[in-house]
């Protein structure tokens, strides 16, 4: 569970209650922490080349921190999972594109696409949604398949912080162009909040990915809890939704 700028590992835990999940539903969580010295806002270093590649920083150290979790308590390999908010959402994306060997699926609650931006003033536009359609790969990066991982994805209509044409972003940039996809499309509401959910599943009926919008809703954790920062009470439950897609893999 990566956090998202400004905030620490024991506050992205309350404000997203996953550890009761973990609890329901025998999980182990790592809640790694960024650290000031290697970014002013404790923000993960999704927008620099050097933490977009495999074999390289913070990438590098958060799938090594996953593996090695797996070894120390024998955890089956196909049920490791990465999810954030924020710049953590923009670096689960990276670990789900660069490391689809150590993590099955991805949850990502108001991120950005995988290499949206290569420094801090593209980054800037790629949050209010102005990413350029490419950019350059850095020096010796390799390609990765358009979907290595399944992938969920939260994301508020009314997030300014975050654009929510960021979320279309991944979503199309995700799945690609296979002809292989079946795409549905519904509307609901939860505790307050409409939303729309689009599927994109493969032939076989299972869900590749899955993108939630919530009507109203800002730069928050959908349905998280007080007890931390950048939650909103109101909406589908990102956390149970999370879990209970990571866990319903075929």
């Amino acid at each position: 569970m990566l956090h998202g700028c400004t905030q620490s590992p024991d506050d992205f835990a309350a404000g997203t209650a996953m550890n009761a999940l973990a609890e329901t539903h025998n999980l182990l969580i790592a809640y790694p922490a960024q650290t000031r010295s290697d970014n002013a806002s404790s923000c993960w270093n999704w927008f620099e080349p050097g933490h977009q590649r495999r074999d390289r920083g913070e990438p590098a150290i958060l799938a090594g921190l996953a593996s090695h979790l797996v070894r120390e308590f024998g955890i089956d390999k196909s049920q490791v999972f990465v999810a954030g908010l924020s710049a953590g959402a923009a670096m689960a994306v990276i670990l789900g594109k660069t490391y689809p060997d150590v993590f099955s699926a991805i949850g990502v609650h108001s991120g950005l696409a995988y290499r949206s931006a290569g420094d801090v003033m593209s980054a800037l536009a790629a949050m209010q949604g102005n990413a350029g359609s490419k950019r350059p790969r850095p020096s010796g990066a390799i390609e990765t398949p358009a979907m290595p991982v399944r992938a969920i994805i939260f994301h508020g209509s009314a997030d300014r912080t975050v654009h929510p044409r960021n979320a279309e972003q991944i979503l199309h940039a995700g799945f690609g162009e296979t002809g292989e996809a079946i795409q549905t499309t519904k509307t609901g509401s939860s505790k307050g909040r409409h939303f729309t959910q689009t599927v994109i599943a493969g032939r076989n009926g299972a869900p590749l990915i899955e993108s939630w919008l919530i009507d109203g809703a800002g730069h928050a954790w959908s349905g998280g809890s007080t007890a931390g920062s950048f939650t909103d009470r109101e909406g589908p439950d990102a956390s149970f939704e999370f879990v209970r897609f990571f866990m319903s893999a075929p």
